[in-house]
């Protein structure tokens, strides 16, 4: 199969990309425009872009908002008390519908790859065991990153830490934590290095949601970082959220940057979930409660973007649309600069996969698996501002996903 009349990114001519067993055999510039033959894809001028990475969700607990009660305050911490009210009512049936339900969703809207976050805080660890075989099963179709997420600490719950070390045990492809939701500042400092030794021990990817809170005295990923990097491990290291960081002072962000760069680590920031559920204890002057998504990617830090949730205690919408987010993101984060704009796809693409250790066999390039989606848009600027739906996902040189392109009936101007 080929597909013609294709733009890369950061690249104006047009180009032909030729797909075979699955994996790109060719990829060539055209002089000109071509006529498509009855087996080719048709880019029309469009932007041929590797697939949307969903670095961070929490399909576990997705469309279960208001079950069994609503989250009235809008706070993280009530959305842990909720989730842990609908937990008991967790069977493999129900995890299977709902997860499968969001999976088609994120999939509908060009999203390939997902790291999603499973509670470990369950003893029976049923939502653990559901994932891993689903990520199995659904394989050949998308590809899923299993987190063991301790959501009620992995040393303040019951047992924590051995359900982490089970959950692993069971087939979890990453290591994660939540330090600031321990008891005490000495007990976050000791998971972020049980999280090391468990990761360096099985021989997994980590990924933490770190300093998920306004407190400016949260600074758990100074300890995560240093842990990464007397490790060697900040290329397998991820920390997520870490909204604090908006609160730091600069002076202290000065030093903690020097610590950030020497680690490697990758960030992820979910701009608006943190907007909707930080700053909930402040009057007037508001946080936006995002992490320094601009300044880390001016440092030269790997960053991306995510969606965290749909439709559950967290956050009560949510709709798969990775360009969504990214087009808040721009938005909550102040970059809205045409250098900005210009390669913001990469927050949703090529940086998300570094993070998720999956760059060998990710983009567009020869040899690689024939994996890429087609967008409405000629470069990154205008894709972002059109905001329109995916016109084609392509998995392994197969179309899983055609959308046709809509026209007006009636146009403007245009008398009858």
């Amino acid at each position: 199969m080929k597909i013609v009349n294709a733009r890369l990114r950061h690249r104006s001519e047009l180009f032909t990309l030729s797909m075979d067993n699955g994996v790109f055999t060719a990829i060539e510039v055209q002089p000109a425009a071509v006529s498509a033959a009855a087996t080719d894809i048709d880019a029309d001028g469009n932007l041929a872009c590797a697939p949307f990475v969903e670095p961070h969700i929490h399909l576990d607990a997705a469309l279960t908002a208001g079950e069994p009660n609503w989250n009235q305050s809008g706070t993280l911490f009530e959305g842990i008390e909720r989730w842990a009210e609908r937990k008991p009512m967790l069977t493999p049936e129900d995890i299977r519908t709902r997860a499968l339900k969001t999976i088609q969703l994120l999939m509908e809207n060009g999203i390939q790859v997902i790291r999603t976050h499973v509670d470990t805080t369950d003893p029976s660890l049923t939502a653990m065991k559901t994932f891993c075989e689903l990520r199995d099963e659904l394989k050949d179709k998308v590809e899923l990153q299993v987190v063991a997420f301790p959501q009620e600490g992995i040393l303040s719950y019951p047992n924590g830490l051995r359900l982490m070390e089970e959950s692993l045990e069971i087939g979890a492809d990453v290591v994660g934590g939540i330090p600031h939701f321990e008891y005490t500042r000495e007990l976050g400092e000791a998971s972020m290095k049980h999280v090391i030794a468990l990761a360096k021990k099985y021989d997994r990817l980590v990924d933490v949601h770190c300093d998920e809170i306004d407190d400016p005295n949260s600074r758990f990923l100074e300890v995560l970082a240093a842990e990464a990097l007397f490790n060697d491990m900040g290329h397998r290291v991820t920390a997520s959220h870490t909204t604090a960081m908006h609160s730091y002072d600069n002076a202290y962000c000065s030093k903690l940057f020097r610590l950030l760069k020497k680690s490697g680590i990758s960030f992820v920031s979910c701009p608006t979930e943190s907007i909707h559920l930080q700053g909930r204890f402040d009057t007037f002057p508001k946080r936006r409660g995002v992490t320094r998504v601009k300044e880390l990617l001016a440092a030269g830090m790997n960053v991306c973007l995510a969606e965290d949730s749909v439709f559950d205690p967290w956050y009560s919408l949510g709709n798969g649309k990775l360009l969504r987010v990214l087009d808040a993101g721009l938005h909550i984060c102040q970059m809205m600069g045409y250098q900005d704009i210009s390669k913001a796809l990469s927050l949703i693409t090529d940086n998300s996969a570094r993070a998720l250790g999956i760059s060998d066999r990710y983009g567009i390039e020869v040899g690689k698996p024939a994996n890429l989606i087609i967008l409405s848009g000629s470069d990154d600027y205008e894709v972002v501002r059109r905001q329109e739906d995916v016109r084609w996902s392509i998995r392994k040189g197969e179309v899983i996903l055609q959308r046709q392109p809509a026209s007006l009936v009636v146009r403007p101007g245009i008398h009858q």
